[in-house]
This record gives structure tokens, sequence and C-alpha cells, in this order.
């Protein structure tokens, strides 16, 4: 009895093992230029489509909550005001649809749809949100985008994800 519990929990390690070779050679990572066309295609539709519709949302908001700094704005007498306010809504505009994206659409965003790419877990699972909104604060770290000369981001690297081909 003893014998066959031991024999059935190394058949259990070998299937392990066997699943854990299977998912690293399972999958291929996405090439270097499908991650710089994602990310081509991405901030394209960010910047030209969600920043637009959301500094208009945030001006009006602000100019509705503080009338005093918006006319300062406006004339020209606030700059940095200016900068801080589009600095802010540029990276709530990443953080918003990477995380979203990447969480409702199982991986996917605009880029990667178009490429045939996806993000997943190192385990070959699919990204938690959690997962999707650590690759996104990542991305808003300075100097993030050269990490994009190797296999794995720095995105990827410090969020245990991966971007592989998906067909």
């Amino acid at each position: 009895m003893e014998e066959n519990n031991n024999l059935d929990a190394n058949k259990e390690q070998e299937d392990l093992l066997a699943g854990e070779s299977y998912i690293e050679n399972h999958f291929e990572y996405a090439t270097q230029g499908q991650r710089f066309l994602n990310w081509l295609i991405d901030n394209l539709l960010i910047r030209f489509g969600l920043n637009y519709v959301s500094g208009m949302g945030a001006g009006a908001l602000l100019a509705i909550i503080f009338p005093n700094f918006m006319m300062g704005i406006v004339y020209g007498e606030n700059k940095g005001g200016l900068i801080l306010v589009s600095f802010a809504v540029i990276i709530l505009d990443y953080i918003f649809y990477y995380t979203l994206c990447e969480k409702l659409f199982k991986g996917y965003t605009l880029g990667k749809i178009i490429t045939g790419t996806r993000a997943i877990r190192q385990d070959g699972g699919e990204l938690t949100f959690r997962n999707a909104l650590l690759r996104s604060l990542s991305r808003c770290v300075p100097f993030e985008i050269f990490s994009g000369f190797s296999t794995l981001t720095w995105h990827d690297s410090w969020t245990d994800t991966m971007v592989i081909k998906a067909r």
C-alpha cells in the first residue's frame, strides 16, 4: 500500500516537471519588431484618442472646481499648472488603458491584437488584475522604454509576465 503511494507521488512529480517544461517550451516570445509595433499602435491610440478626450474632461472638471487656477493656465500665467495637469492626464491614461485592456481583453491591447501577440504570466496563466496594474505602473518608470532591446522588458521581468506570439 505504501509502495503504491510512493509510485503515485513520483508520478505526480514527473507530471509536474513535465508540465513546467511544457509551459516553458510551449510559448514563443514576441519579437522586438512586434513589441515595437505594439508600443507604437497603443501610444498613438493613447495620445491622439484617449489623452484628447480625458484632457478635455479634466480641463472642464478643473474649470468647475478651480476656476482661478484654470484661468491662469488659459491666459499663460500658470505654465507650471498646465504641465502638471498634462503630465497627470498622460500618466493616468497609460495606467487606465493598459490595465483595463490587458485584464478585460485577456492580455490583449489594440497593438497586440494587430500584431498577433498577447501578454500572459510566466506560468502560462492569464493576467490577473494585479499583474495588469503592475505592468502598467512599471511602464511609467523613466527610461523603461529602453528595456525593449531585450526579450523581457522591465515591465515583464518585474511582474513575472511575458508577451508571446498568439497566432
